[in-house]
């Protein structure tokens, strides 16, 4: 079957004029569960990566680089909880899968921004193929999360890569790269 049909009951605690439990049915196509089940698991391997260069920054010392990809991490993990959050949402159950173990030493700093960007590319990529999916089977829930994604890649591509540029004209200036670190440190959390 290329349907699945799910429901779950949500529990009310209104007096006895209000309906107590609501069933929700949710039809979602099991290629798309498939998929952004996959992109849950993109995203978590995401908040993996950039924990793992949160720590090559730590322990060279580059705090304020470590604090940006710290807050970098968090706001992947948070991504992965929207799709959680949307499939649950729906009724549906889904699989986390098992995350790669990352890289955990670069060359330098510019290496570090440079495979994040690399890496946000391809998130990007992966974003506009489940959208792709999503329009072509009509499913208006699961377009309406993606747009937001689809907005928030193209932050994370621009900004990303206008810190590449920055560390590349910086790179050999050690009193350049300590202004940069200085000024990623003050890098604040997001609310998504």
């Amino acid at each position: 079957m290329n349907e699945l049909l799910t429901s779950y009951h949500l529990n009310y605690a209104h007096d006895d004029d209000f309906i107590r439990d609501f069933v929700y049915f949710s039809l979602m196509k099991q290629e798309l569960v498939d998929e952004m089940v996959q992109q849950l698991n993109a995203e978590f391997e995401s908040y993996y990566i950039y924990l793992s260069m949160t720590g090559y920054f730590e322990s060279h010392s580059w705090d304020g680089l470590a604090t940006w990809m710290h807050l970098q991490s968090e706001e992947e993990r948070e991504h992965a909880m929207k799709f959680y959050n949307h499939l649950i949402q729906r009724g549906i159950n889904p699989e986390l899968l098992a995350i790669n173990a990352p890289q955990n030493n670069w060359e330098s700093p510019l290496a570090v921004f440079e495979e994040a960007f690399k890496h946000e590319q391809k998130i990007s990529e992966k974003i506009h193929h489940l959208m792709d999916k999503a329009i072509e089977l009509k499913d208006h829930g699961a377009q309406n999360l993606l747009s937001w994604f689809v907005d928030e890649q193209l932050e994370e591509e621009a900004t990303v890569g206008a810190i590449v540029e920055r560390l590349r004209r910086v790179a050999s200036d050690p009193n350049g790269m300590m202004l940069m670190d200085a000024e990623l440190g003050k890098r604040e959390e997001k609310t998504l």
